[in-house]
């Protein structure tokens, strides 16, 4: 391990300048006039994983956009572990928010990264996390081979529900079986604490259409005699949660599962300043449901949000519009036991009721995902607890993050074999926003780390 330290050392900047070339790609999987650089990105992740050593790599071709395979199959009757991430990348809109482009990358020093962070679409979220598990594994096999047989499966589709995916894990549920899987699409505590993800929240995405008049009308002409949509959808949206926070759907909570007063004060263990938090984000206070602290809001309890809204005139100067549609994009964060098609299907039901005689409502459901839940008295969360200490300096702390990977209940479903989240972030990373970044600091602290887990994880199989 000692060579292995040392080799990854010694090619840190060879490290990063292949990084920031994987950053160059603009691999949008949502808008089908980036689908010639999903696939070059799929190519230069299977070049780099060929360099690294891996064997067997293939680009497999999907309904959607390509799945990346290889393997190192080292001794059949050795654990194996199965490496997930993914390469395409959340659209940048808005551009004209970006400090510098987005898919032209930078390294600029902040407050909360002194070394320095790259500045580009898909830096935290998935290139930069996902990259480290290709050098991680280059850096072992150059230094004596990896302790055990390893698989890495990266897919081209997890910003668009990942649609194709569990077809291909079926499908070749042989050539992907493995005693855990190990990912890296979540986040610490911060630089000083670290933390290994064993909780994330499930999901229920929809689109919303309000049909009023059949075409668009004169404001002035029309106005207070015919329903406007955009009018009827935010009445409607605003009755979904009541003056505590909670959602109004009939039924929502039925199957959520309530924390102990013991669970709770668990959650509430991790740092979090409330002052610090409404700096950071520029907010003057905070909200969400009532009798929750905010740790619990953002990670064990469900949410409904407004993710997009739009209607009627939107461009230069006036134009009195009464428009004939109005829509939105709705997602909702699920928490055990709660199922997305059954959450889908209530909403759509109550969206439908609350909706004014005036307009008529279609629903659309996107994708979602049931939560998961991981335990922390396993081989597989030991290794990654072990390894983080070894690095960090101290022993990480178990959270439950309030994002939502669907795919970590569908390995378990398909394999029959939990996740291990072992993520580099900051939530602070802007993912998903204007300015994504990822710290030097932290994109070498995963490299330095994932080697540690492989060698924790085998010896403390051999010895189970």
């Amino acid at each position: 391990m000692k060579n292995v330290q040392t080799y990854i050392s010694k090619n840190k900047r060879r490290f990063l300048n292949e990084l920031l070339d994987f950053l160059r790609i603009p691999s949008v999987s949502a808008d089908p006039k980036f689908a010639k650089d999903v696939k070059k990105a799929a190519q230069f992740l299977k070049a780099r994983m060929d360099e690294a050593g891996l064997d067997k790599t293939k680009i497999y071709p999907t309904k959607g956009h390509p799945i990346v395979y290889g393997e190192k199959i080292i001794d059949p009757k050795l654990p194996t572990v199965l490496v997930y991430g993914h390469y395409d990348v959340q659209p940048p809109d808005p551009v004209e928010l970006w400090d510098s482009p987005p898919f032209e990358p930078v390294i600029k020093k902040t407050k909360i990264h002194p070394q320095g962070a790259i500045f580009a679409r898909g830096a935290c979220d998935d290139k930069g996390q996902l990259y480290m598990h290709v050098k991680a594994f280059e850096a072992m096999q150059k230094n004596g081979g990896v302790p055990c047989n390893v698989k890495f499966m990266i897919e081209g589709e997890e910003e668009v529900g990942s649609d194709n995916l569990e077809i291909f894990c079926k499908k070749y549920s042989k050539m992907l079986s493995s005693d855990v899987v190990l990912l890296s699409d979540t986040s610490v505590i911060d630089n000083k604490t670290p933390s290994v993800t064993v909780g994330l929240r499930g999901l229920s995405y929809v689109e919303v259409e309000v049909t009023g008049p059949n075409k668009d009308l004169h404001s002035g002409v029309y106005g207070g005699g015919v329903t406007n949509p955009v009018n009827a959808l935010c009445q409607m949206i605003a009755s979904m949660h009541d003056l505590n926070g909670h959602i109004t759907i009939p039924g929502f909570y039925n199957e959520v599962v309530e924390l102990s007063s013991d669970e709770r004060k668990f959650v509430n263990k991790a740092p979090f300043s409330e002052a610090a938090y409404k700096k950071s984000l520029g907010i003057k206070d905070i909200s969400g449901e009532r009798g929750y602290s905010t740790l619990e809001r953002t990670s064990t309890r469900p949410t409904l949000d407004v993710n997009g809204i739009w209607g009627g005139y939107i461009g230069e100067g006036a134009k009195t519009v009464l428009p004939s549609k109005a829509f939105a994009k709705i997602s909702m964060r699920l928490v055990p036991n709660q199922h997305p098609d059954k959450i889908t299907k209530l909403f759509t039901d109550h969206f439908k009721k609350i909706a004014p005689p005036g307009v008529t409502v279609v629903v659309r459901p996107h994708h979602g995902g049931f939560p998961a839940v991981t335990p922390t008295n396993t081989i597989e969360y030991k290794a990654a607890s072990m390894a983080m200490k070894t690095t960090y300096g101290k022993e990480p702390i178990p959270v439950r993050g309030g994002g939502s990977i669907p795919i970590v209940a569908m390995f378990e479903k398909v394999f029959g074999v939990k996740s291990v989240l072992m993520g580099f972030g900051l939530d602070s990373d802007d993912i998903h926003s204007p300015n994504e970044h990822y710290g030097l600091f932290n994109f070498y602290k995963g490299i330095e780390t994932i080697p540690l887990f492989f060698e924790n994880y085998s010896k403390l199989k051999a010895k189970s």
